[in-house]
């Protein structure tokens, strides 16, 4: 197995690939070894459809000697969390409700992803239905996903399993889905960069929904390069998703390499007294950023949201405890003892929700999302924090549970903005730290730019866990 090809970036690959001098089928078979090797210790799968994925290996490598290359994804192998359906593959979403469940059809990111070439290696590990309470009980039919840079940590959620493969090197990269932070949490406790794309960017059909009006599917991968290569893939207008947007999808690879300078960044530095909350090293990393970006030229202007975090995150609860109980009630009155607890508990908040509260909640979203629109439209892009903490270990649940609820993640599921996490290096012991990069609606490009822009000035996309 070569250590250098579980750790290429899919850019690489992509290119070593369209040249011929990268099999699909020896990638996809150092892949394979690479998660018998290290992941009985990780648990990012927990499903890997090995028969299939050598299929599509062969395949593509017939088709890309035979001169038929289908683009950047075509022979790289991915991995995609398991609320995601997948023809004739379980898709148990980590709960005992769904383990004989296998689905008769794609979700349509998966089908654009198999059109462009891409190789499923297999169905990742995540909470429960794809979400949670933050609290992590350990007693669910799956061990949990655990952080490749120190397996006794935690490695965000819910998208916990493709966190884990991306920096472990058993995916070259992953998808996700984000209600609340779900994408953008493990990317930051795993070292990646994590995209939230806008509301209605990427379809979710054939995804088991978690909150209809605040899910978003995105891409976690190693490089800002793979990030813009999968969401362009994954991007488009779908009729069988109501919260589908007819916007044309740009070429989010034209500008990705044309820098900062002239634009003009917002840095959230003021959080009042919930950024007493985010870890030193997180706000050095931020400064860092800052201080990267405007030596590239770019102008940073101080701004602030309109509204507190907290004030995002309690209207954001409520429309999703609401939503998860509406979509998931029968399962929950007819088997809540096969939930685990962390389900069970978001049940009962959906439970104890009046609708008044919902309305009242839905109408306070509008508000947040005209106001901090208002913000974006002042600046290109927006800095800020995005987890306030480095990965907890599991042994202190208490921390588990901040991890995931102290964060600025919720303000732009609220609002429907782009928001990408990025890794800003490593605190003293050796765990990623995190920014939070934000553009205004479905302008993902501008977002790339300035990550790619931090990205290519700094050196942390050379270092990777020692498994």
């Amino acid at each position: 197995m070569s250590a250098q090809r579980h750790h290429l970036s899919v850019g690489e690959a992509a290119r070593l690939l369209q040249a011929r001098k990268l099999s699909p089928v020896e990638l996809l078979e150092d892949f394979l070894a690479r998660i018998e090797a290290v992941d009985a210790r990780v648990h990012s799968y927990l499903l890997v459809t090995a028969d299939s994925a050598r299929a599509s290996a062969r395949q593509a490598e017939a088709d890309i000697m035979a001169g038929r290359w289908r683009g950047p994804l075509h022979g790289i192998p991915y991995g995609v969390k398991d609320n995601y359906y997948t023809r004739g593959v379980r898709t148990c979403a980590g709960s005992r409700l769904l383990l004989d469940f296998v689905p008769d059809y794609d979700a349509a990111v998966i089908e654009r992803l198999r059109d462009a070439g891409a190789i499923l290696l297999g169905k990742l590990n995540t909470w429960e239905y794809g979400t949670g309470t933050g609290a992590v009980h350990f007693d669910l039919p799956f061990e949990p996903a655990r952080n490749p840079w120190n397996l006794d940590h935690f490695t965000g959620g819910s998208s916990t399993g493709a966190g884990a493969a991306v920096a472990a090197g058993t995916a070259m990269f992953a998808l996700g889905s984000d209600t609340g932070g779900s994408v953008r949490l493990p990317a930051a406790a795993c070292g990646l960069q994590g995209m939230k794309p806008t509301y209605g960017r990427v379809s979710r059909h054939g995804i088991l929904p978690n909150c209809y009006t605040l899910d978003v599917p995105g891409p976690l991968t190693w490089t800002v390069e793979d990030s813009a290569i999968a969401l362009r893939a994954m991007a488009g207008h779908d009729a069988r998703d109501p919260g589908s947007v007819d916007a044309p999808v740009p070429d989010y690879l034209a500008g990705i390499e044309r820098g900062v300078r002239g634009l003009r960044i917002g840095i959230v530095r003021d959080l009042g007294t919930e950024g007493e909350r985010v870890d030193a090293a997180n706000w050095q990393g931020i400064e860092d950023m800052a201080r990267v970006l405007n030596a590239q030229g770019a102008t940073l202007v101080d701004v602030c949201l309109p509204a507190t975090v907290t004030d995002y995150r309690q209207a954001s609860s409520v429309i999703n405890w609401t939503e998860s109980l509406s979509i998931h009630e029968q399962d929950f009155m007819m088997r809540a003892a096969d939930m685990g607890q962390a389900l069970r508990d978001k049940m009962m908040n959906g439970f104890l929700t009046r609708a008044v509260d919902y309305l009242a909640a839905q109408r306070r979203r509008r508000e947040l999302a005209s106001a901090t629109d208002a913000v974006l439209r002042s600046v290109d892009a927006l800095v800020l924090p995005c987890a306030f903490h480095t990965a907890p270990p599991y042994a202190d649940p208490d921390r588990v549970v901040a991890y995931t609820t102290d964060t600025a993640c919720p303000p732009f599921n609220m609002s429907g903005h782009p928001a990408m996490a990025v890794c800003t290096g490593f605190d003293a012991t050796g765990l990623p730290t995190n920014a939070q990069i934000v553009g205004r609606w479905f302008d993902e490009a501008t977002v790339f730019q300035v990550a790619r822009a931090y990205e290519r000035d700094t050196s942390w996309r050379a270092q990777r866990p020692k498994l």
